[in-house]
């Protein structure tokens, strides 16, 4: 069983065994999909959740909570900036701490 005290290494649930039941079934995916999402975000100017999602061709409901945990983590920091999401809302703009293209890295 997921250690669901071990947010945001792992997914978080509410006090609920569907909650519970969701965050087991994406564990093992969540560490990839955080991989592949911080990937974009330091490869970028900023990105929302929503074009990180785009990006990757993915439901914003599987990105969003792995961007949160990326921010929770100290990988993506709030860049200040917002845009509209596909909703028409206000969404930040994620940065990565450490963007690789400051670093020199090629994409």
């Amino acid at each position: 069983m997921t250690d669901l005290f071990a947010y945001p290494h792992q997914p978080g649930a509410r006090d609920r065994d569907t909650s519970r039941e969701a965050a087991e079934t994406v564990a093992e995916q969540s560490m990839i999909l955080r991989a592949r999402a911080l990937d974009e975000i330091e490869r970028s100017n900023g990105l929302t959740a929503d074009e990180v999602a785009g990006r990757l061709g993915m439901s914003i409901l599987s990105i969003r909570p792995r961007v949160t945990e990326l921010s929770r983590l100290g990988k993506v920091r709030d860049s200040g900036a917002r845009r509209r999401n596909a909703s028409g809302r206000r969404a930040i703009v994620w940065a990565a701490i450490n963007p690789r293209r400051l670093k020199g890295k090629k994409a």
